[in-house]
């Protein structure tokens, strides 16, 4: 009874590390009162394992830094000479990313690397079209994170944990400590860690601080709405006059009448993540964490009083930038921006990386950044009730935040980890996140100014950046990461097909096809179909799980 006993509390402690709850100090402290020596403890703890002896640089890994002595002395035998690893990315920039670090990965190894491109709307039925016939034609696959819960479906998960490899140091040196405590959650699963890093995706807001600063837009403004112009908004109805402000005239002084806002909303393309974000503060509070489900019955949330008003609001954006835009991809919905047309953009952080790029845009050094904003009012779809607030601001990891798992069915994974550990190398990490077209976010502290991280403005000049667009950036990248109150992650089985359709109901929304509240039922009905399908008992405890 006591050895389960303290097995089970130091499961409890392991968890507690893995997620950042505790420190590593405390962790070894904790292990030791459960009878576990300190030699044990010190292995367990990753961040130890090659600390004190690592080399800035070495000629035989000319791509990573730091480096352990033990790796220069494992990729001294060219160790995968030999070997092909085959991995599925999605056709978009972060699987161009990827495609960057084979050659290196085969100078340095001798292995060799093929990458299969899907398109994004195919790459789920691809992923798990493999996994589940047994083909296993590939060792990795690129996924994003709401594919998670599909691959713990069947017991024997259809991916491996990372943590084996995370301890050898002959691979590509890199510290999951590093992470931001609500990125780390999207890489693991039950207190494992699945994913090798790469993008760290979220939601913030973009804006001219050039043209908000200057007194004349700012004298307009207050004579419009008799309130000073805030830079940036604040709340839903500030960020509304914002947009209905700088749209319909020619505030850039170019001849040509400019817009307020400027969105992605192609169907199937993502688009659906803009009302996920900018809907969140109507329904997801400090008296309120749940946005998609009823925790004790799976019964959808959805089409709740606070949903209804949030797509009422977000169709309300939709005059204040062209028509067009509700067919738009990523990149068209980012051009405007960075061609000086739109006043705003809500988007990932793709786009201040993508600014610093003067052969493609006119923002360079102008940019302003902060949280999306929130309401003064949200409604609890579990007590039914509205509830006023001063102002509820919410954060989010909306996006891909796409990586690489390993296939279960890969007779390589040993192989497959050591390409994957190069891009998550802090040298190759930070180039990543810093260089525009790799779709690369940041999500680890090292790549965050101090008293954040331990990185500096110089890294980021030297690859390009506008000091000040840098510090912007980064200052509201991490609010929206780090905020106290967190949009949930839908990662249960099924997630890819309830948010599309989602997706494809809020796109007929946007189209005209659909009124609002038709198109929140239509989703919640088709919710309750998925549910049932897969399991509503499964899907309850798999949903309560994702919490943790």
């Amino acid at each position: 009874m006591t050895n389960r006993y303290n097995d089970e509390k130091f499961g409890d402690v392991v968890r507690d590390y893995l997620r950042d709850r505790i420190s590593r100090r405390q962790f070894i402290i904790r292990g030791g009162q459960l009878g576990l020596s300190a030699a044990v403890l010190a292995k367990m703890t990753r961040p130890s394992r090659a600390a004190a002896n690592l080399l800035e640089s070495d000629p035989v890994a000319p791509y990573e830094s730091p480096i352990t002595p033990e790796r220069v002395a494992f990729l001294k035998t060219k160790p995968y000479k030999g070997t092909t690893l085959n991995i599925l990315v999605a056709k978009i920039t972060v699987g161009d990313c990827l495609k960057h670090y084979v050659p290196q990965w085969e100078e340095q190894t001798g292995g060799k690397v093929n990458v299969a491109e899907v398109p994004i709307d195919t790459l789920h039925q691809q992923i798990f079209s493999d996994l589940s016939s047994g083909l296993g034609k590939y060792d990795a696959y690129m996924t994003g994170c709401w594919f998670y819960g599909d691959f713990f479906v069947p017991k024997d998960p259809y991916i491996v944990s990372i943590d084996p490899f995370l301890a050898d140091p002959k691979h590509a040196y890199w510290e999951p400590d590093q992470w931001i405590p609500s990125m780390r959650k999207l890489y693991s699963w039950n207190g494992k860690i699945y994913g090798t890093l790469m993008d760290g995706d979220a939601q913030a807001l973009y804006y001219r601080k050039d043209v908000f600063a200057k007194k004349e837009i700012q004298d307009k403004f207050k004579a419009k709405y008799n309130y000073d112009l805030p830079a940036p908004p604040k709340t839903t109805k500030e960020y509304h006059d914002i947009a209905d402000f700088f749209t319909g005239w020619d505030w850039n002084g170019d001849g040509q009448n400019d817009w307020g806002i400027s969105l992605h909303a192609k169907v199937n393309e993502q688009g659906f993540f803009h009302f996920l974000t900018l809907s969140a503060p109507f329904i997801v509070s400090p008296d309120n964490k749940y946005y998609f489900f009823n925790p004790d019955t799976m019964k959808p949330l959805i089409n709740s009083e606070g949903h209804l008003r949030a797509l009422e609001d977000y169709v309300k954006f939709l005059a204040n930038g062209p028509k067009e835009q509700i067919s738009w991809t990523l990149g068209q919905g980012w051009d405007l921006f960075l061609a000086g047309h739109s006043a705003t953009e809500p988007t990932w952080g793709d786009l201040p990386t993508l600014a610093q790029d003067p052969k493609t845009s006119k923002v360079q050094g102008k940019m302003g950044a902060a949280p999306l904003p929130g309401t003064t009012e949200a409604f609890n779809p579990i007590t039914g009730e509205w509830k006023k607030y001063d102002l509820n601001q919410v954060g989010n990891t909306n996006g891909g935040t796409w990586h690489c798992v390993i296939s279960r069915l890969s007779k390589k994974q040993e192989a497959t980890y050591d390409f994957l550990s190069l891009m998550a190398n802090k040298k190759n990490a930070l180039w990543n996140v810093a260089t525009g077209w790799t779709g690369v976010q940041p999500g680890m502290k090292f790549e965050y100014f101090p008293p954040i991280g331990t990185g500096n403005v110089g890294e980021w000049k030297a690859l390009g950046w506008n000091e000040d667009d840098a510090v912007e950036y980064l200052k509201a990248y991490y609010a929206v990461l780090a905020a106290p109150v967190q949009q949930e992650y839908l990662r249960i089985p099924g997630a890819a097909e309830y948010w599309h359709e989602l997706d494809v109901n809020i796109s007929a929304v946007l189209g005209g096809q659909m009124q609002p509240k038709a198109a929140l039922d239509t989703t919640a009905v088709a919710w309750e179909k998925i549910t049932d399908r897969y399991g509503r008992d499964k899907q309850k405890a798999l949903y309560r799980a994702s919490f943790t």
